[in-house]
């Protein structure tokens, strides 16, 4: 199974042959992001848990973008910015189940001995350890981490 960065780079040489624009403007952004960050890291290639991060952050990026730009009254561009976050999200591995959250939640507070919502961060701490490398979204993690708490006392 090719990794996610060598399916970026075939993915641009098809969007390339096939002259499709807006794929293959996104693509070689990213290929530039993924070269720079190989660059200072000294790698040959970067591992599937560093491009979920780097394909995350441009991710976030083009949809502060969006935002940006509709407040602005530039939907033009802030359409071009969501179609770019479309296509960076195909790269995108799918995010854990709030199930599987939910059930390291519960084990992290029996690890942890948790008692209440002052011990958010330690299980928080815990939880996102155990999805190290994943796509999971911190903020519904800590949502669920605060509502299980407050469950508590």
């Amino acid at each position: 199974m090719p990794t996610i960065q060598e399916t970026i780079y075939n993915d641009m040489k098809e969007a390339f042959k096939s002259k499709k624009e807006p794929n293959l403007s996104t693509l070689r952004l990213l290929k530039s992001e993924i070269q720079y960050e190989l660059t200072k890291s000294g790698a040959k290639e970067l591992s599937d848990p560093i491009m979920i991060q780097l394909l995350k952050k441009n991710l976030s990026q083009r949809k502060e973008s969006a935002s940006e730009y509709k407040r602005a009254g530039r939907e033009d561009l802030a359409s071009k910015e969501q179609e770019e976050a479309t296509i960076i999200e195909m790269y995108l591995p799918n995010e854990v189940a709030i199930e599987t959250i939910d059930a390291a939640i519960q084990d992290a507070i029996k690890t942890l001995s948790a008692v209440g919502p002052s011990d958010s961060g330690k299980v928080m701490g815990k939880v996102m350890q155990n999805f190290k490398g994943q796509n999971i979204d911190g903020s519904k993690v800590s949502e669920a981490v605060k509502k299980a708490l407050q469950a508590l006392g």
